[in-house]
């Protein structure tokens, strides 16, 4: 579900947050995806016409390793290094959630049961999508892929997105990718909206810095945690009548979900009875992710050529010249990406003082006006060549400063 009415929120009250990049700025980045977010995206999107979906001979559905297939071969064609991170056991707390999504997949059932008989095409499209749950086979076989094409998949213990959010924050990924907003919840210092969307939506990247989130929105993180409960997140219920700009005032004014609830209008906002912030706060705050440096390690490496051919050809049916090109492609990126970003190739200028170079001597040039090049003849010097050009920096037809103001020269 993520936290309701956030995107919105942060438009309007923390723009400064947000900004829109294109897909190919990413390159050299290496970015946690929440991978149970994406194969649910491939489950409802790719090759489904109303309750048919793609599938093998055996009729095991398919839609779900065609769009992890594609979609990772596009995301390492950019240069992109994709970690995608998937969910373990989820938190008691959130066992309520889970039974509200499950109520509502059994209406979409019967839904979907009267549209078939009635043949109303429209209904049965809507209804067999509500009906889509990511299965433990589903993510099973994307973790198989994804090793076969070379690329890292981690096993949180808990929430996929509090991982993300973890191996963000450790710096050892530039970004975490998801639609939902939880990853910010989370702490993640960086959150990426649409980054999975197929090219053919031409949406651009949402890029998220919890920072600049914060200071638009003028919270700590503590009390923007907070924020997040009362607009609504899964761990536990919102209260009824308090939207996310309500929210927003009340945190800004009081400070604390403890004030909020101490001097709150009790007649007209009714608080759940054993209403469970606290565990809330403290499961964004203190989540269960695995910090240790050799449990996420994360290392990109070269196709199984051969394992590719055999899980998705011969056990799934893929197409045998399309997997081969695909398998090329993989290699082809595998190359681009290991080139690095440009920054990567400069470091840090030392601030300490310049050794001092026997033999040599310094002579300052006057800084009067020059209006080109200025050049400086050494042939008068015995042993020294050549002639220097000193570029200068034209600010108009009257002045222009001298980009040196100082030049060395052997002794």
């Amino acid at each position: 579900m993520g936290i309701k009415g956030l995107m919105k929120l942060l438009a309007d009250n923390a723009p400064n947050g947000m900004k829109e990049q294109k897909f190919e700025s990413y390159f050299g980045r290496k970015i946690a995806i929440d991978a149970s977010m994406s194969i649910y995206q491939f489950l409802i999107v790719v090759g489904r016409s109303g309750t048919e979906m793609l599938t093998n001979e055996a009729g095991e559905t398919t839609s779900h390793l065609v769009g992890m297939f594609s979609r990772t071969i596009r995301l390492l064609e950019a240069g992109i290094k994709p970690v995608y991170v998937f969910d373990g056991k989820p938190p008691d707390l959130k066992k309520q959630e889970l039974a509200k999504r499950y109520s509502r997949r059994e209406d979409a059932t019967d839904d979907l049961a009267k549209a078939t008989e009635s043949g109303n095409k429209e209904d049965i499209e809507k209804f067999s999508k509500r009906t889509v749950k990511v299965t433990s086979q589903h993510n099973d076989d994307c973790k198989k892929l994804l090793r076969l094409m070379g690329v890292p998949a981690v096993e949180a213990p808990s929430e996929a997105e509090a991982q993300c959010a973890a191996l963000c924050k450790a710096e050892k990924v530039y970004a975490v990718a998801s639609e939902d907003m939880d990853s910010l919840t989370f702490g993640a210092p960086k959150f990426l909206r649409h980054l999975m969307d197929p090219s053919s939506k031409k949406i651009p990247v949402m890029e998220f810095d919890i920072s600049k989130v914060l200071e638009g929105l003028e919270l700590s993180m503590d009390q923007f945690i907070d924020l997040c409960i009362l607009c609504g997140c899964d761990y536990c219920d919102s209260i009824r009548g308090i939207g996310p700009q309500t929210a927003l005032k009340l945190v800004r004014q009081h400070g604390s979900m403890e004030s909020i609830l101490e001097n709150i209008n009790k007649e007209r906002y009714q608080i759940p009875d054993d209403w469970p912030y606290e565990e809330a706060r403290r499961l964004f705050k203190e989540p269960l992710v695995v910090t240790d440096d050799e449990q996420t390690e994360l290392k990109w490496a070269a196709p199984d050529e051969e394992g590719l051919v055999n899980f998705l050809v011969k056990e799934n049916g893929f197409n045998i010249d399309r997997v081969t090109k695909a398998i090329e492609k993989i290699k082809t990126a595998k190359n681009k990406s290991s080139q690095g970003r440009l920054e990567s190739f400069f470091k840090p200028v030392s601030t300490s003082a310049p050794v001092k170079r026997k033999g040599t001597k310094c002579v300052l040039v006057s800084p009067s006006p020059v209006t080109k090049f200025k050049t400086l003849s050494l042939r008068s010097r015995p042993g020294v060549l050549g002639r220097l050009i000193f570029p200068s920096l034209e600010l108009g037809s009257n002045y222009s400063v001298p980009l040196s103001r100082h030049f060395c020269f052997g002794i």
